[in-house]
């Protein structure tokens, strides 16, 4: 098999298994998704058209699953990304210029108005994750927060 064969075929296998994403984002910084079978508890989380999501902060145990259950008490369409700041400020950018993307990462969901989504999530690591709305313009005028993770 030629190199290129197999660096393809060692990248399709960790795409299935989930690694290359975890790695992606940096696993030890925000976690990985959950498994459904092992959520901890589920949290609701509102957005809504004044830029804000209730609550703001939420506190989660290391390794904990959380369920969160997100929902657009607005008319404008409002996401929601998990990442690290730098991350969210630069997706945020990016937005910016591609104001239509659609995600399919497993650590965010874009919520229309008048719907719930569900993201699941493991946060395996101590400290702080993020949490904001990409919708150009929303992260800028305040529409984040965060996962304080226990240890």
């Amino acid at each position: 098999m030629k190199r290129t064969g197999i660096a393809a075929a060692l990248a399709a296998v960790a795409l299935a298994s989930g690694a290359a994403y975890a790695h992606e984002l940096g696993e030890a910084t925000i976690g990985v998704p959950g498994d459904p079978a092992a959520t901890a508890r589920m949290v609701a989380i509102v957005m809504s058209d004044d830029m804000r999501f209730a609550p703001a902060t939420v506190m989660a145990p290391r390794n904990a699953t959380l369920k969160l259950v997100i929902r657009n008490a607005g008319k404008l369409r409002h996401e929601f990304m998990l990442g690290t700041e730098k991350e969210l400020v630069e997706h945020a950018k990016l937005m910016q210029r591609f104001p239509n993307m659609e995600h399919d990462e497993p650590n965010a969901v874009t919520v229309d108005p008048g719907q719930t989504r569900t993201l699941l999530w493991k946060f395996t690591t101590p400290g702080s994750v993020y949490f904001g709305c990409l919708q150009p313009g929303h992260y800028e005028a305040g529409m984040r927060g965060k996962v304080v993770v226990l240890n």
